[in-house]
């Protein structure tokens, strides 16, 4: 599998959670960065200044609106899995894991395969901002750490399935495959985590650095000063090296005619 790496000047971006924190600054840097048109996803009414700035209603976890969404986009180059959820439990809840993992993990996937179609055509990418909590539980939030592993399998599996699939219609595609990028975000300056009494980085900071890793075509971005220092030994690590391994499954299978 090889992740190609991807300009965001003339592109079409679609950001879920758009209208605050990380949402609301990947919006601004692909505006930066010389998108011509910018999809931001918002359970709310959102207003722009910016002509090149088209809001989507878009809950996540409402397929009909996920739909609806789907269906006014023309084409799409990138999009960006943001929305999410992160609220304090002890894990002695199950509602609140469901909740987790309905917004985290199913709007995740839900929306991913609404835009899938127009990803394809386009040769696009998903990016799924992920956590490193996926990587090393957060105690205080259980259920936030299991959703944010469960979207990094996803991610994992979502990029072999694209590799197999471009392989067997390579000839329609034209190599035109999709990349598949896991933000692994270490703590941002964010409603999300600001009662925690640990270091953050910039919302600002995280979203150029999750723009830097697509251009990069790097599958796993780590965005901020904390996560990349895990970068390197991850890279070069046994898991990432067990991936590629099973990747090789993928590429062994016989490519229909």
């Amino acid at each position: 599998m090889s992740t190609k790496a991807m300009t965001i000047e003339g592109k079409a971006v679609l950001v879920t959670g758009a209208n605050r924190g990380l949402g609301q600054a990947l919006v601004e840097e692909a505006l930066r960065r010389g998108a011509t048109r910018v999809y931001a996803g918002t359970r709310r009414p959102l207003v722009h200044p910016d002509e090149r700035v088209t809001p989507l209603t878009l809950d996540v976890t409402d397929p009909n609106q996920v739909q609806r969404a789907a269906e006014k986009v023309g084409s799409l180059d990138i999009l960006i899995n943001n929305a999410g959820v992160s609220l304090p439990d002890a894990l002695s809840d199950r509602a609140a894991l469901e909740q987790h993992l309905a917004v985290n993990l199913f709007g995740t996937w839900g929306v991913t395969e609404a835009f899938l179609p127009l990803l394809m055509r386009t040769g696009g990418a998903v990016v799924n901002v992920v956590s490193v909590a996926a990587l090393a539980a957060v105690p205080v939030l259980p259920a936030y750490s299991i959703s944010k592993a469960a979207v990094f399998s996803l991610s994992q599996s979502l990029r072999a399935l694209l590799f197999s699939l471009s392989q067997s219609l390579r000839a329609l595609f034209a190599g035109r495959g999709v990349n598949v990028h896991a933000v692994m975000a270490g703590p941002i300056d964010t409603d999300m985590v600001r009662g925690l009494d640990i270091p953050k980085t910039s919302p600002e900071a995280v979203a150029r650095g999750i723009f830097d890793g697509v251009e990069r075509g790097e599958e796993e971005i780590f965005p901020d000063p904390m996560s990349e220092t895990m970068a390197e030994s991850w890279r070069t690590g046994a898991v990432k090296a067990l991936e590629r391994q099973n990747a090789a499954l993928v590429a062994a299978r016989p490519v229909a005619a």
